[in-house]
Parts: C-alpha cells; structure tokens; sequence
C-alpha cells in the first residue's frame, strides 16, 4: 500500500507533536500552533500516513490577496527518510497551491541542509534571496521558490528589495526601490527614507504620523533627477477624508496646494486617467517601474493607504515588492509565536491583475493612482 496524503485532524496532534520534537532540535511548532493550523483559514496541513501511521507532514501558508503560498514546514519520520516521502509531500503541496491558483511556491531551508538544498534543486526550485540569522541558531536560510503556472514565467532579475522602518514610510520606501532599479547608484538608507518622508508627507492621517501624497512623492523624485509622470483620478487633497478635525484638513489641503505649485516649477507631467482595469493593465504593461497606492483590505483586512512598487506586468499578473514586511524592526521570525509570516510573502509578490485593480484604490473618493519612473533626466538639450 502506497503513503496516503491527507488533512491533518486533531486526532494526528500527538503524532504530529512526536514527530516535531523528533525531526527539530529548535524553531519547533507547539501543539497550540498545529492546532491552530489543523482549522480552517489561510493555511493547508498535509499528513502523509503510511500503514497507520504518521510519518510526515507538509505546511503551506497562503497570503491573502496575491497568487503566492509558501512551504512553512516540511518534517518526514527520520526512521522514513531516503523512501522518497518528502518529494511526495511537497508534490503534494504543490498541488494544493496550483489548485489554489497560486503561481508561486516559496520555501525557506538552512543552508546547511545539503540533503533538502539537494532534494528542492532537483524539483526544480532555485535560491532567490538568503535571510541571515533567520533560525533561532543563529543559521542562515536560503529562499527557494517554484513557478507553478507554465503562464507565469520567473522574471530574470527580481530588483533591489528595502523594507520600511517605520509604520509611515511605505512611500519613501517604494520609491527608493524603483529609484535604485533605474539609477543602482541611488541611495538605500534610512536616511534617505526619511527625509523623502518629511519631503512628501501629508502630514496628518487618521491617527499616527501622516503618509506621502503622490503629488509629494512625484516632487521628491524629480528633485532627485528622475523623470516621472503621475496618473491619478482625482487631483483633490489625497486622504483628507480620514481627518475630522477642521484644523487638521485646512493643513493637509494646504501642504496639497503647495505640492501643486512647486510641481508646476518642474513641469510636471500629471494626468487625469479614470485608471479603469484596462487602462490600468496598459500603463502597468508598458511602465516598468510603477509606484502605486493600494488599500490593504485585500491583504490584511485593514482599510490602510500603501504604497508598493510595481516593476512587472503582463496580460493577467502583476508582480510588487511591498516594503511592509513584518520583520520591518530586522528581528529573526519566531516560529515557536502566531507571527506565521516572513519577508519571502513580500518580496516578487504576484498578483493576479483583476485582484490588483480591485485593491488599487482607497478612500470614500477610491482615489486611485500611479507614479511611473524612467531614466534620470539629462539637462544638456545637445544630447
């Protein structure tokens, strides 16, 4: 009789915790966390069972709103290993995410690990990005994905990724990351990210510091060389709407009306677009480099402004790094905590081009806009 793969129930939570504690020296799941998985939600636990007995289980998790799952967890019986039973869970797996229409699977794996390295490269996984000091040891781990669709083919070259280091510098940090893909000598630092912030910022929000406009966002990159053009639907005060406070809107409006004039200095290319799916799909297609505001909903079910960098579309996904990760203070992920998800989720992030369009608005107003980056501008007129 062959291994059967199945869901895990909460009657394999013994067997699942003895094979943890068995195949885990550290970085192990509790029986609260398998619990937690065993239930319904953005998450699949796979059990391989072979003549009664549990001798492996696969984790994916799944981020809401894009076409990626990743590989969290893979354990086999050390007695079972060498009987191919890993390669039949992560084809397992593997399935599952297709079926889920995800066009990635994503994984990470101690660099030490030559066994497993060996077995995800023959699968044809390939290393995208190392986290150092990811697991409590200390160790580093590699970052492998698979492309999953035939339709959806890997880029050549995924660009610089920076993760925010606050909670209100979204902005600065997506246009740090197209700045640095068309000049690789432009600035990643915080440094930099704040004083983009303190160029561009609205000021106020509905509570916490205020977000860039992207009328502010447009200045700070010309004022660094670059060209850019907006396209927006609504070329009113951004995000006024989330103020109450007279106070507060009369500033917002006014640091809107001097973005508006210090853009006209430069002869600012805006444009008025209704940025329709199809319009929006065409400018994604023929820009490489896109700075777009989305709302979070679709991603964490929070009604949140944020800015993410586009830099690869084609007829049906759209590709983003967003720098909210959620290691944003550089602590090492804390599998033993319910804080499931790393910098993998946000980095090269597909999304499907209707889900893309249905999240790139905010607001009572659904203010929708995009900010496109070219070259740096070249002021010699006899070039």
């Amino acid at each position: 009789m062959s291994p059967c793969i199945r869901p895990a129930t909460l009657l394999d939570l013994p067997a699942l915790i003895d094979l943890e504690q068995r195949c885990f020296s550290s970085d192990r799941l509790s029986k609260r966390s398998f619990k937690a998985f065993i239930r319904h939600g953005a998450h699949q636990l796979l059990v391989c069972e072979d003549a009664h007995t549990l001798v492996g289980y696969a984790l994916l998790l799944f981020r809401s709103g894009t076409l990626l799952s990743r590989l969290y967890s893979l354990a086999v019986a050390p007695e079972q290993r060498g009987k191919g039973i890993a390669a039949t869970l992560l084809d397992a797996a593997e399935k599952y995410a297709r079926n889920r229409q995800s066009a990635y699977l994503r994984l990470e794996v101690r660099n030490d690990n030559d066994v497993a390295i060996t077995l995800y490269t023959r699968l044809g996984y390939h290393t995208f990005d190392h986290a150092s000091h990811y697991y409590s040891d200390g160790c580093t781990a590699l970052r492998m994905e698979k492309c999953l669709l035939t339709a959806t083919q890997a880029t050549s070259r995924t660009p610089y990724y920076y993760r925010q280091t606050t909670g209100f510098t979204c902005g600065p940090a997506s246009l740090m990351m197209a700045m640095r893909d068309v000049s690789p000598d432009s600035p990643f630092s915080r440094r930099e990210e704040l004083q983009i912030w303190r160029e561009a910022t609205s000021i106020y929000m509905g509570s916490g510091h205020g977000g860039c406009t992207p009328q502010g966002l447009m200045l700070a990159a010309l004022r660094r060389g670059f060209e850019a053009r907006l396209y927006v639907n609504d070329t009113g005060a951004p995000f006024i709407d989330s103020v109450r406070a007279p106070q507060k809107r009369q500033l917002m409006q006014l640091v809107h009306d001097d973005f508006v004039e210090q853009l006209a200095t430069y002869n600012a290319d805006i444009q008025v677009n209704k940025l329709d799916t199809q319009a929006l799909q065409t400018l994604l297609i023929e820009n490489r480099h896109v700075v777009a505001l989305i709302s979070t909903w679709a991603l964490d079910r929070q009604r949140v402004p944020h800015w993410v960098y586009v830099y690869r579309s084609d007829q049906n996904t759209v590709f983003i790094h967003d720098p909210d990760s959620n290691t944003a203070q550089g602590l090492p992920l804390d599998r033993s905590q319910s804080h499931w998800q790393s910098e993998t989720e946000y980095r090269h992030v597909p999304i499907s081009l209707e889900q893309f369009s249905n999240m790139a608005s905010f607001g009572k107003r659904r203010l929708r806009c995009i900010l496109t980056l070219n070259k740096e501008r070249c002021d010699d007129s006899w070039l």
